[in-house]
C-alpha cells in the first residue's frame, strides 16, 4: 500500500501549481506587441528608439511625421510588463519623466487609455500613433513593430 505524500511535498506541489496558474493569467505569459498605425513606414525599431519615444525624447518618426504615444494606466499589469520588459524602466519612472516634461513645458504626457481594445482602436485611427497590446491585433490599420 502506497504511503500518502509528506505534508511538505503537498505544499510544494500546490505552490508550484499556483505559480503556474498565476503565470498563465499574467501579461508576462503572453507577448507584449508594439503596434503602430499603418502610416508609420517602419517595420522594426531598436529598444533605444522605443525608449526614446516613450520618454518623449523622440517626438517624430524618421520621415518627419509626429509620433502620437498611447499608454495604459500606470497600474495596469500590461503597462508594467511593457515598461519593465521593453523599456527597462518601472512605470513610476516613466510617470516622473512625463510629469517633468509636462510641468516644464517641454512636452506633453502620452494619452492614457482604459483598455487594450481602446488602444487598438485609437492607434488604428490616429496617424503616427504607437501603442502596445497583448491581444491579437486583427486590424488592417495597424502593424506590429519588431523590436531589435
Amino acid at each position: 500500500m502506497a504511503r500518502p505524500p509528506a505534508p511538505m511535498t503537498k505544499i510544494r506541489s500546490l505552490l508550484m501549481l499556483a505559480a503556474l496558474l498565476w503565470g498563465l493569467q499574467s501579461p508576462a505569459f503572453g507577448a507584449v506587441d508594439v503596434i503602430v498605425n499603418n502610416d508609420v513606414p517602419l517595420r522594426q525599431i531598436s529598444e533605444n528608439t522605443l525608449r526614446a519615444i516613450y520618454t518623449l525624447r523622440q517626438t517624430r518618426w524618421p520621415d518627419g511625421r509626429p509620433v502620437q504615444v498611447f499608454v495604459l494606466a500606470d497600474d495596469d499589469p500590461l503597462h508594467g510588463e511593457f515598461a519593465k520588459g521593453l523599456l527597462g524602466m518601472y512605470p513610476y519612472q516613466l510617470r516622473q519623466i512625463w510629469d517633468q516634461m509636462t510641468f516644464s513645458g517641454m512636452g506633453q504626457a502620452p494619452v492614457q487609455l482604459s483598455s487594450q481594445t481602446e488602444m487598438l482602436r485609437r492607434v488604428a485611427a490616429t496617424p503616427g500613433a504607437i501603442g502596445y497590446i497583448s491581444i491579437p491585433a486583427g486590424n488592417e490599420h495597424v502593424h506590429i513593430l519588431s523590436i531589435r
